[in-house]
């Protein structure tokens, strides 16, 4: 018998000594110090120098995209919009906002988040990239500091609600509870966010597509007040003011502002982060058509503009989401409880959601350079632990819910965290733009790419009109207010347009201090290929070919399924 075929006994003693016995104290005190191990600093292997946990799926990803960011804007912060601009009006900035801007931005930050997926930050390092430094550090910190705002919003917008039950309690008792469960869900990391937000998306997309179902039945009917129809469109009318239409599209942009995600997430994404993306864009049209356009179509069909429970009225006690209001005005006792319990739910979701950007945005700022670089600190959980704490303590203002002027404070911070959201899109536009013209001037096809964006460059030009429109129109509603007396009001400026100042200040921060003053970087002196996946041609064919094959032999049903989810 050779060698290699004899039995190798005598490597089986030493093997079974160094097994030892099992105390159930060792593996309590592995665990502790494992949890203690979690907070150092993670470490780049050979393999994988991006530190960041793999933890989120495609299945996150689509409901990430469906409805991270659904909550006050369009939950609560609606009614005060049907009041100004009337139902039709509602209707119409929600229309462009969602069609004809936020549907080509996303194709187009998913073409850039599929070739470049380990850029930190995702879209926030574009501007920097393909722009100019100085944009990439006003608008990094411009976004990273809305998203710490919209803690406070949502927290703020949480006590608001609870008087729907309770005036008499305290409203930072449940600030207090609805933070610790926000802290709670982040300090778990990418997969305790995910899977978070998943539980809490659904929950919030059932609750709008059932509220569909109800309204139709409502209005065409089906409630105890019988047919309603179109009874709102003609008393008190379909439209307020002109201006009034005006002033609705930047809460249309926060109320579908958290659409960019799925580029953000890129980086914490596993598996196919190709199909995952693809697949997470194509829903935003859904998100635009079901759960915005259609909700709020049945909103103005059951709740007439002039009523005094909505938001900004003045004269009720207590205001209520539109809502709730259509539920109690057409006599359903149980619904307006359950879609008040679902809009805590879904103001916990979007606080969740803003605790875990901020601090990924700052860390990724610091990453590059535009940050102090105590923040680069990722932990062996993939948490940006130092962001995060700070994330944290900044979220401690939510506190200032106890203050009388709820409504005020509402105002403002809606303020402050929308027009980032323009901001951003505007930017991610012009970066797509410009990555193209910087694949043109290198010779690089397009069909070298991943994935290309179905509106091309056509889609980013009307992302940056519409943007810039809606830039112009609330400057001149928040000089001009609407219901003002015609003189400009400067109280009503900062309350409506802070965001811009800040950007601006930021900007020319930056350039003073680095002593940069070139405007952009030149299309020649664009990295195209710096931190791009670069795709083996032949495999991209295959893949291509295999999902063309997938798609012609499916049955006429999945094709559908294909084309609108997949």
């Amino acid at each position: 018998m050779s060698d290699i075929h004899k039995p190798r006994v005598e490597s089986l003693e030493p093997t079974v000594l160094e097994i030892g016995p099992f105390y159930s104290d060792s593996m309590n005190n592995s665990k502790w110090q494992d949890f203690k191990d979690s907070f150092k600093r993670a470490v780049p292997t050979e393999k994988d120098e991006n530190v960041r946990s793999k933890s989120i799926t495609k299945r996150h990803l689509r409901l990430m995209a469906l409805s991270t960011g659904l909550g006050t804007g369009l939950l609560v912060a609606a009614g005060q919009k049907l009041r100004t601009a009337g139902p039709a009006g509602v209707l119409i900035a929600y229309f462009i906002t969602g069609y004809i801007m936020l549907v080509p931005t996303i194709n187009s930050v998913s073409e850039l988040s599929i070739a470049y997926p380990g850029l930190p930050g995702g879209f926030q390092a574009y501007p920097s990239k393909f722009i100019d430094e100085s944009w990439g550090f006003a608008l990094g910190w411009n976004y990273a500091i809305q998203w710490m705002t919209v803690i406070w919003l949502e927290l703020v917008t949480a006590s608001m609600t609870i008087k729907f039950w309770n005036t008499s309690i305290n409203p930072d008792a449940f600030v207090t509870i609805f933070l610790f469960v926000v802290i709670l869900i982040n300090f778990c990391g990418a997969k305790g966010y995910a899977e978070a937000e998943f539980f809490m998306n659904s929950i919030k997309v059932l609750m709008l597509a059932g509220f569909v179902i109800f309204g139709l039945i409502i209005d065409l009917g089906g409630g105890p007040q019988g047919f309603v129809g179109g009874r709102y469109y003609h008393d008190p009318g379909a439209f307020t003011s002109f201006k009034g239409l005006v002033s609705v599209f930047v809460t249309g942009a926060f109320s579908l502002g958290g659409s960019e995600f799925i580029s953000l997430s890129a980086a914490e994404t596993g598996g196919n982060v190709r199909a995952a993306i693809k697949s997470a864009s194509k829903l935003i049209f859904f998100r635009v058509t079901v759960l915005f356009l259609g909700s709020l179509c049945m909103v103005g069909l059951l709740v007439p503009s002039t009523s005094d429970r909505l938001m900004g009225s003045g004269d009720a006690a207590t205001h209520s989401s539109p809502y709730v209001i259509a539920a109690e005005m057409h006599g359903v006792k149980v619904l307006p409880h359950i879609i008040n319990a679902v809009i805590l739910v879904s103001v916990t979701s979007v606080a969740t959601a803003a605790m875990y950007s901020s601090p990924r945005l700052i860390q990724s700022l610091a990453e590059q350079g535009l940050a102090p670089q105590w923040f680069n600190y990722i932990d062996r959980s993939g948490r940006p632990l130092r962001a995060w704490l700070v994330t944290v303590v900044t979220s401690f203002f939510s506190y200032i819910a106890t203050y009388e002027k709820q409504e005020t404070v509402f105002n403002w911070l809606l303020s402050i965290s929308a027009l980032s959201f323009i901001f951003i899109w505007l930017a991610i536009a012009i970066c797509h733009l410009r990555f193209r013209a910087a694949l043109k001037h290198n010779n690089i096809p397009l069909s070298s790419l991943a994935y290309v964006s179905p509106t091309g460059v056509i889609g980013s030009w009307l992302s940056i009109i519409v943007n810039s429109l809606i830039l112009i129109g609330q400057f001149w509603v928040a000089l001009w207010p609407v219901g003002g007396d015609g003189k400009p009001n400067a109280e009503s400026f900062f309350e409506n347009y802070l965001g811009m100042p800040f950007l601006l200040v930021c900007y020319v921060g930056h350039k003073v201090w680095t002593k940069n003053w070139k405007l952009w970087v030149k299309i020649e002196d664009i990295d195209v290929n710096g931190g791009r996946v670069i795709h083996d041609p032949e495999i991209l064919e295959l893949e291509n070919f295999e999902v063309e094959e997938r798609y012609r032999k499916a049955p006429f049903w999945k094709k559908a399924l294909i084309v609108c989810f997949d």
